[in-house]
């Protein structure tokens, strides 16, 4: 298997193969594109997304700084918002729901190193997709780590560590990121469903 192909089937790869150092090298030039544009023109950001993300809803937006790994397994809901700064390493896919806003200098990651300082210096990595379902709010400063699942109408208050999943109707926060309060779901197009 190539490093690329041990990379989608979720194994251990080497993170400085030629072929997925091609695919970071693509994102950071489209990522400075989309930061080249004038900031003021939100069609223009929506358009340059929708054609980099895997998938995107109606009107996604991101600010100044907006960085991925990729790009391409990003797919993002209607109303998606990513304030400045926020980095997605998305290295596997990230999906994340409709009406979903991030706070800036959040980091979403799918990647991961082993503990073993042989293993680093291998080299070695593992990636794990995340999910975060629609409504959802994500403060400033947080980090929400691979293999993660977080659901539907979910706050995580500035600062988060998310490193399990999240269920529906909820706040999480602190380090790790454990629930502080329940949340009702008043959305009726949900409910319907």
């Amino acid at each position: 298997m190539t490093e690329t192909e041990k990379l989608k089937a979720g194994l251990e790869y080497d993170f400085f193969d030629e072929g997925v150092n091609a695919l970071k090298q693509n994102a950071m030039d489209i990522c400075g594109r989309i930061g080249a544009l004038d900031q003021k023109d939100e069609a223009a950001i929506a358009k340059a997304l929708t054609g980099f993300f895997g998938g995107a809803g109606r009107s996604p937006w991101v600010g100044p700084g907006f960085r991925c790994d990729n790009g391409g397994n990003i797919y993002v809901g209607d109303d998606f918002i990513a304030n400045y700064n926020v980095t997605i390493l998305d290295i596997r896919e990230v999906r994340i729901g409709n009406y979903a806003m991030i706070g800036p200098n959040t980091v979403i990651t799918t990647v991961n190193h082993p503990l073993s300082p042989k293993g680093r210096r291998g080299h070695l990595a593992v990636a794990k997709p995340v999910i975060i379902g629609g409504d959802v709010w994500i403060g400033c400063n947080c980090t929400i780590l691979p293999g993660v699942t977080i659901g539907n109408n979910v706050v995580v208050a500035a600062g988060a560590v998310v490193t399990k999943d999240v269920p529906d109707n909820c706040v999480v926060a602190g380090v790790p990121a454990k629930i502080i309060k329940r949340l009702e779901d008043d959305v009726e197009d949900r409910k319907a469903r």
